[in-house]
């Protein structure tokens, strides 16, 4: 947490600096003649694309941090995934051989109740005759 409040304190400064840059160039640039003015434009445009190009420095830093931060912490996906299908395949083993080690007591016990039927009439079925 104390990082996260770092890099906002951080990023605050580098747009203040920005900001103090864009504010020195307005102030250099001496209203009057069409010459000076352009050379404001110039600075004002510089100072523009320093401050945007420090800006996008520090984010491009601070996101470099978060990703190997985030991958040290958690770790990455394909070990996850790796670790997921080792599972499962020994899963799958393990039902296998369990249906492997019970099929015949099954199929037996199967047939023992197919074959077995006896054939008798239904207490409740009545004779005539």
């Amino acid at each position: 947490m104390t990082s996260q409040s770092q890099g906002i304190q951080q990023l605050l400064q580098a747009e203040k600096r920005a900001k103090d840059k864009l504010e020195e160039a307005k102030k250099t640039a001496v209203i009057g003649s069409h010459a000076v003015l352009s050379g404001k434009g110039k600075r004002l445009k510089q100072a523009k694309e320093e401050a945007t190009a420090e800006i996008d420095h520090y984010r491009l830093q601070r996101e470099k941090d978060f990703r190997h931060k985030q991958s040290n912490i958690m770790g990455s996906q394909g070990n996850l995934s790796t670790k997921i299908d080792e599972e499962t395949v020994a899963k799958i083993q393990d039902h296998n051989s369990n249906y492997h080690k019970n099929m015949e007591r099954v199929m037996g016990r199967l047939l023992d109740e197919v074959y077995g039927i006896s054939p008798e009439l239904h207490p409740n079925y009545a004779y005539t005759i």
